[in-house]
């Protein structure tokens, strides 16, 4: 029985495989019976233009598996006893269609939000510093990581917070996470119950919202106001929850600060209920009006605060990589919780944002990106209301990362598709709230516009779609 065999040598897979695979085809249709002889090696080889090795090691596998037999001088044959194999329905491909992440892996689009520079990050420092990390590393690179994160590391990140943000902490009360969520997935591991009642903003950061929900918690919506979170709503609305989820710094999305009285009215109720504030402080070291405003954490005496920062919006997103701050009564407890979820990050990406840190470099960088994006700003809302005049209500905040476009009318979650199709990343403020009548508008970033020049022409890009 001759097969003809089509070899495909732009394939990925190797020629060996390929013939393996062919036998196995021809042998499941009925193209060769059991019984049948199959070419020799020498000659199959030089009909293919191979290596004999290379139909050797085909032959092989199928021997192996039991599709062949060997006979020495009478040649290689289809395994006589071989059962009746049945030929697999072949369905007719269809196209699959991808799981839709939060994040793709790709470059992001103009105006996307909740990221830093990237074109201005100093990459050729990072790579000098993780270079040297690299070279002199010893076996502690090596071995199973501390599951609280790397010890200079914690060490920086409390030196840094107890002149920056005004928390006095000890290395051994920081966890360092990978990432935001996984800051929420150790606060609920190691303090929530299932059903435990949590105050969030209302409108509020929608990826906190769904990782407490997938906790299990009972999210009690709490509005927002120009104060920021309105402590009195939540004690009338449930006075009881055990969770309250705050960004006081720069309310998200809205950008106002939690006022003072508010800040503590709420650690007063904390205490009074054993309650604990999670504070999101993910953009404080961006304000363009005036001086940095200290943490909720600074003001917290009784330890109900559990504070959470990153360096994702600060350093570069691919990081994965942001920190916890505990009571010194908890520490052991998120400790245990920590080293049971493997919430690891990778040692050198630890080691280089240490040297970071401890070298001065951080507080460089900080003190360039306030000014870059001072001016990105400007850019940007200079272009927007030459563009769209009143039909945009834009009140730029103190500090942040991003501006909030209010919409006079239509419907804003309409819009993020025809702008993706456009290149621009937009996210509709209707999105933030949970339950309250939304309030439309569009969420949009401004730290990676690079010049006034292209402000105006992505907002002429977004003109196309509001006209």
């Amino acid at each position: 029985m001759i097969v003809q065999f089509e070899l495909d040598r732009s394939y990925s897979a190797p020629i060996y495989r390929q013939l393996y695979h062919r036998f196995r085809e021809s042998i499941a249709d009925g193209r060769l019976r059991p019984g049948d002889r199959v070419p020799a090696v020498r000659a199959l080889a030089a009909e293919l233009n191979v290596a004999r090795g290379t139909v050797e090691a085909a032959y092989q596998l199928l021997i192996g598996e039991g599709y062949l037999i060997a006979r020495g001088a009478a040649g290689t044959v289809v395994t006589p006893q071989l059962a009746a194999v049945i030929r697999p329905v072949r369905h007719e491909a269809v196209a699959s269609v991808a799981y839709q992440g939060t994040h793709s892996g790709e470059l992001p689009l103009a105006l996307q939000m909740g990221l830093p520079a990237l074109d201005a990050f100093p990459r050729k420092l990072w790579t000098r510093l993780a270079g040297r990390q690299q070279r002199q590393s010893g076996l502690e690179g090596l071995v199973y990581p501390d599951s609280r994160g790397y010890a200079p590391l914690r060490a920086a990140i409390a030196s840094y917070l107890g002149i920056s943000r005004g928390i006095n902490c000890h290395p051994d009360q920081i966890v360092v996470c990978a990432g935001y969520r996984a800051c929420l997935d150790l606060i609920s591991h190691t303090l929530m119950r299932p059903g435990d009642k949590c105050w969030i903003e209302e409108p509020g950061y929608f990826m906190a919202r769904s990782a407490l929900q997938a906790a299990g918690a009972e999210l009690v919506p709490v509005t927002v106001d120009d104060q920021g979170l309105d402590v009195v709503q939540g004690i009338a609305r449930c006075p009881d929850a055990r969770f309250a989820v705050v960004t006081p710094t720069h309310q998200s999305p809205l950008g106002m600060s939690l006022s003072l009285p508010r800040r503590l009215a709420l650690l007063a109720w904390a205490n009074r209920q054993g309650s604990w504030i999670i504070e999101d402080d993910y953009d404080s070291e961006y304000r363009y009006q005036g001086k940095p405003l200290p943490a909720l954490k600074s003001l917290d005496e009784q330890g109900r605060v559990l504070y959470t920062g990153t360096f994702s919006k600060v350093l570069f997103p691919g990081l994965r990589l942001a920190y916890l701050v505990v009571p010194r009564e908890q520490s052991q407890a998120f400790a245990r919780q920590a080293d049971r979820l493997h919430n690891h990050c990778p040692h050198l990406l630890q080691a280089t944002v240490a040297a970071f840190l401890s070298e001065g470099h951080f507080a460089r960088h900080l003190n360039k990106m306030r000014n870059l994006y001072a001016r990105r700003r400007q850019w940007l809302v200079d272009a927007l209301r030459d563009q769209f005049g009143e039909r945009l209500q834009i009140n730029p905040q103190a500090g942040g990362m991003h501006l909030v476009a209010g919409l006079g009318e239509g419907d804003d979650s309409a819009l993020v598709k025809p702008a993706r199709a456009l290149g621009i990343a937009i996210e509709p403020l209707s999105h933030w709230y949970l339950q309250a009548q939304p309030r439309h508008g569009l969420v949009i970033g401004f730290t990676n516009i690079a010049s006034a020049e292209q402000a105006s022409a992505v907002v002429a890009r977004l003109a196309q779609i509001l006209s």
